[in-house]
């Protein structure tokens, strides 16, 4: 009998069309339903600031390198030093530094973990197969029939023993009508935020690091030539000093005296040089080297790198955009108020559709066969009645998540404007110091002069050599030392303002 002549077939047909329009309609309704998300939507938090920077430059407070509120390029802030060996270290520590290779991986967890949130957005599909055998009755008997894996009946005993063989598919697909998984998914994205940002803070920490040591180890260097030409200076007077003494004309005093300053100045020039070592090493450790592999290369003195004329830091509004810790703060947030939408959904019904295709037979020859096919599909619903709280109080410590993070983001940006107006300050009071010490160098070398001619025609003593040249190579070592002071102070301004990164990277 045909299709059309069997009345029976085409009920059931119509019957199964039926139900496969109205599961479409349903869920057609259910997507459109997902427009509907709970929970508080992200909004940027508003931060008042400054209109201009307090501690900006003026003719009054710095001569040798000003500051002004032009916009500021800090991506490739080290460059400004002009200082090539300084370039080619933070270039490399940049590529091979294993703190940054951490947050590289950080940034690729977060983006894996997206991925797992995401997934839910589709249905999950899982495959199964199975095999049973099974029997009841007791044994004995005679076998009366049977055939290849089916049934087999036993007389006398009345035993039945049965072969089963099944498999299939199983779907479960979650309507996300009230944007669960959307909300779990917004706060993934703003993790991935977050860990850029976090990258982008250790790559400005890190090019600062590297700066802040390179010049501290030009300074050393330099305190180190001071240290010698000094002692050269100071063993040459205590030779006059001894020969004025063979000659009768001064003190063995004077003799002990000018020996022992000798020996200070040399005594300083050990540890010096044990610190220039341990500062290559740290900038070695800082290239992900070991200790040891820049120390040919940065053994040689070099200068200390000289500063800008001119450093233009922007305004105080843009360091909400620049600095990586507030925008990583800003970011916590974005995530935290999206798990309290997540968890708010929890309040409400999940709906699912679900569906299974598979086969099923007692014979192994037949067990593919269509007429041993299986299946069913169907919505269904989910809704917690009762949890006891859990659920209002995961929505709780939800709110107190997006409390915390708001104060740290808060408690940054107060941090971040601080750190660039000490770091201004701290800038112009370095040049007015060392504008001193270069006055002070400068009549000290003259005094030094005058003492030591004076000293040999016999018309002063040695306590005012003495003095003099103490003197002298106490103000050359603090020059030395605010001129690495000053450039070590850009730095940290360079670093308080977020500068280092650049949105390609």
């Amino acid at each position: 009998m045909s299709f059309e002549q069997d009345p029976v077939l085409r009920c059931r047909l119509s019957r199964k069309v039926e139900s496969l329009a109205a599961l479409c309609v349903l869920g057609m309704g259910l997507v459109i339903l997902q427009g509907c998300t709970v929970g508080p939507d992200y909004h940027l938090p508003v931060t008042a600031v400054p209109e201009a920077w307090r501690g900006v430059s003026t003719a009054e407070t710095s001569d040798a390198s000003v500051t002004t509120s032009q916009p500021a390029e800090l991506a490739d802030w080290w460059k400004h030093f002009s200082d090539p060996v300084l370039t080619s270290l933070v270039q490399r520590a940049i590529q091979s530094n294993l703190d940054l290779k951490q947050a590289i991986a950080r940034v690729r967890q977060a983006r894996a973990a997206r991925g797992i949130v995401a997934a839910d957005y589709w249905p999950q599909v899982n495959a199964g197969a199975d095999y049973r055998h099974s029997g009841s009755g007791s044994s004995g008997g005679t076998v009366v029939g049977g055939s290849q894996g089916g049934l087999t009946s036993v007389s006398g005993g009345g035993a039945v023993e049965r072969d089963l063989f099944e498999t299939g598919l199983d779907a479960t697909w979650e309507i996300d009508i009230f944007g669960g998984v959307r909300r779990n998914v917004e706060a993934a994205n703003a993790d991935i935020a977050a860990s850029v940002d976090d990258l982008r803070d250790v790559l400005v920490s890190l090019v600062a690091e590297v700066g802040n040591n390179y010049v501290s180890l030009r300074g050393i260097q330099e305190q180190i030539a001071i240290a010698r030409n000094n002692l050269k200076a100071q063993e040459h007077t205590a030779e006059i000093t001894r020969k004025r003494y063979e000659a009768g004309f001064v003190s063995r005093l004077d003799v002990a005296n000018a020996n022992a300053q000798v020996a200070t100045t040399k005594s300083q020039i050990p540890v010096l040089e044990s610190a220039e070592q341990a500062t290559i090493y740290t900038i070695s450790v800082l290239l992900g080297l070991g200790p040891t592999a820049l120390t040919a290369e940065l053994s040689t003195q070099g200068p200390i790198p000289p500063i800008p004329p001119e450093v233009p830091v922007g305004l105080p509004s843009d360091l909400l955009r620049r600095r990586p810790d507030i925008r990583r703060a800003e970011a916590q947030i974005h995530a935290a108020t999206a798990r309290i939408g997540a968890a708010t959904a929890d309040l409400f019904p999940k709906f699912f559709l679900t569906g299974s295709l598979g086969f099923s037979s007692s014979d192994l020859a037949t067990f593919l066969n269509w007429g041993s096919r299986l299946y069913s599909i169907g919505p269904s619903v989910t809704w917690p009645v009762f949890t006891a709280g859990k659920i209002r109080s995961n929505i709780e410590v939800q709110k107190a998540i997006e409390d915390q993070t708001l104060l740290t983001y808060r408690s940054t940006v107060l941090t971040a404007l601080k750190d660039v107006e000490t770091a201004l300050v701290a800038y112009a009071k370095e040049q007015q110091h060392r504008i001193a010490l270069e006055d002070a160098v400068i009549n000290n070398r003259k005094a030094v002069e005058l003492a030591t001619q004076l000293y040999v025609v016999g018309k002063t003593d040695f306590l005012n050599v003495l003095a003099a040249q103490n003197a002298l190579y106490a103000t050359e070592n603090e020059l030395a030392v605010s001129t690495s002071n000053l450039a070590t102070d850009l730095i940290s301004l360079y670093k308080a303002l977020g500068g280092g990164w650049e949105e390609e990277s």
